[in-house]
C-alpha cells in the first residue's frame, strides 16, 4: 500500500467501545478516518473474559450513541452479547475498522503522527487513543517464586472452573472480579479471598430499588454528573479513585460468607512456594488467581508524554504536550462514567469535535481547549 493510502485525518486506536463510539462521532461530520484494531474480531476482549460474565449495568446502559442495545433495558447482558452488539454496531454505521493490527509505536515524524504496526506505516494529522488504562494483566514480582505446581491465571485469562486443578483456590484481590469469581468457584472447591475490602454499594442491584438508585442516583447523578472535574468533590476524589478499586456492585459480602469463602490478609510474599499472608501464615492451596488489576500498557508510545507511572498527562482527553493527540476511554478521563459504556459517548463526540474543528479551522487549538466543553457534549 502506498503511502499517500496510509495516510489519513485522523487514525483512532483501538476498536473496543471507546473506539467505536470515536468513529461514530468522527463519521458524523465526514472526517476521514481509520480505526486500527489488534483483535481478530470487533468485540473479542469481551469474548476472552470468564464464561459467566455478564455486565454489572443493565442493558439501558449498554448502548452507544444512535443504536440502543437489543435487551430488556432492566437485564444484565453477557460478555457475548456485549460483544456481538460492538460487532453490529461497527457494521451498522459502516465504520473502517482495520483488524489484526496491533499497533508497535506512535511517534511523530515530518510533522504527522507516524503509527506502526508490523510491517505496516500509518500516517496521520491527528491521533485519537482510544483505550482503557486496563492493558496488560499485573501480579506482584513474588508470583514467580510459587511452587511449580501451583495453577497461577490472571483474571484476565480465567474462563471456567475446568481451567484449574483439583483443590484450594486462592483469589488474590477483593475487588469485583475476585467477588464473582468467588462465588463461582466456591460451589466446587474451597477459595480464599485476600485483601482489602472495597466497600459495597447498599443495595441489590438486581432488585427493584436497586434498579431505580443504580440508574438515577449512581450511574446519571453520582458517576456521571457530579462525579467530574468541574465539581469540586470531582477533583477532590479523582486521585484517590484513579488507584483504588470500586465498591462491589452485584456481590455482597454477607453473600460470600454464607457461600463459604473465607476471606483472609493480603498477600504479602511467598515462603517454601506457598503463599504467606500478611499476618505471617502460609497457605497451602493449589491454584492462585490473581485479580490485581492493570499496567496501563502505554509504554509504544514514543512521545514524552507520560508521567512517572507511565500514565498519559492529557486535559480530559486532550494533550498539551502534543497537538492532535486525544484519548477516549481512560478511567476518569472527565468524570468516574468516562471508562464505562454508558459514560464513554459524551468524551467520544466531544474529543470528535475538536478533532473536526483542528482540520477544518486551520488554527492552533488551546491547549486543554476548555472553552469547547459547554458546548460540545459535556451538557449530557
Amino acid at each position: 500500500m502506498s503511502t499517500q493510502a496510509d495516510t489519513f485525518e485522523v487514525i483512532v486506536i483501538g476498536g473496543g467501545q471507546a473506539g467505536l463510539s470515536v468513529g461514530h462521532h468522527l463519521k458524523k461530520r465526514g472526517v476521514r478516518f481509520l480505526i486500527l484494531d489488534g483483535s481478530a474480531r470487533i468485540g473479542d476482549p469481551w469474548r476472552k473474559r470468564w464464561d459467566s460474565l455478564r455486565l454489572f449495568t443493565p442493558a439501558r446502559f449498554a448502548s452507544l450513541d444512535g443504536l440502543a442495545f437489543p435487551a430488556p433495558p432492566d437485564s444484565f447482558p453477557t460478555k457475548d452479547e456485549m460483544a456481538d452488539y460492538l460487532e453490529s454496531y461497527a457494521a451498522h454505521f459502516e465504520l473502517p475498522v482495520l483488524n489484526g493490527v496491533r499497533v508497535q509505536r506512535l511517534s511523530r515524524s515530518d510533522g504527522h503522527y507516524r503509527i506502526e504496526a508490523g510491517s505496516r506505516v500509518f500516517r496521520a494529522e491527528q491521533v485519537i487513543v482510544a483505550m482503557s488504562n486496563y492493558q496488560r494483566p499485573r501480579a506482584p514480582a513474588f508470583a514467580k517464586e510459587l511452587d511449580a505446581e501451583i495453577v497461577q491465571l490472571h483474571s484476565m485469562h480465567y474462563k471456567a472452573p475446568s481451567q484449574l486443578q483439583p483443590g484450594s483456590v486462592l483469589l488474590v484481590g477483593a475487588g469485583n472480579s475476585g467477588s464473582e469469581l468467588a462465588m463461582e468457584l466456591v460451589k466446587s472447591r474451597q477459595v480464599y479471598m485476600a485483601g482489602r475490602s472495597t466497600g459495597e454499594v447498599p443495595f441489590r442491584v438486581g432488585g427493584f430499588l436497586g434498579r431505580v438508585l443504580l440508574v438515577r442516583l449512581v450511574l446519571r447523578g453520582l458517576f456521571h454528573r457530579i462525579l467530574t472535574i468541574r465539581t469540586p468533590i470531582g477533583r477532590r476524589l479523582r486521585p484517590k479513585l484513579l488507584v483504588g478499586g470500586g465498591p462491589l456492585i452485584r456481590v455482597k459480602a454477607r453473600d460470600m460468607a454464607a457461600a463459604g469463602v473465607e476471606r483472609t490478609p493480603r498477600v504479602a510474599g511467598v515462603r517454601n512456594g506457598q503463599p504467606v499472608l500478611e499476618d505471617g501464615p502460609a497457605l497451602h492451596v493449589k491454584n492462585v488467581i490473581w485479580c490485581t488489576g492493570y499496567e496501563t500498557g502505554f509504554s509504544w508510545i514514543d512521545l514524552p508524554i507520560l508521567d512517572e507511572r507511565a500514565v498519559p498527562r492529557h486535559q480530559a482527553g486532550v494533550v498539551p504536550d502534543a497537538p492532535g493527540l486525544y484519548f477516549v476511554g481512560l478511567h476518569f478521563l472527565y468524570s468516574l462514567s468516562s471508562g464505562m459504556i454508558h459514560g464513554v459517548g459524551r468524551d467520544a463526540e466531544r474529543v470528535a469535535e475538536l478533532a473536526h474543528a483542528r482540520l477544518h479551522e486551520g488554527a492552533r487549538l488551546p491547549a486543554g481547549a476548555s472553552v469547547r466543553y459547554r458546548s460540545v457534549g459535556f451538557s449530557r
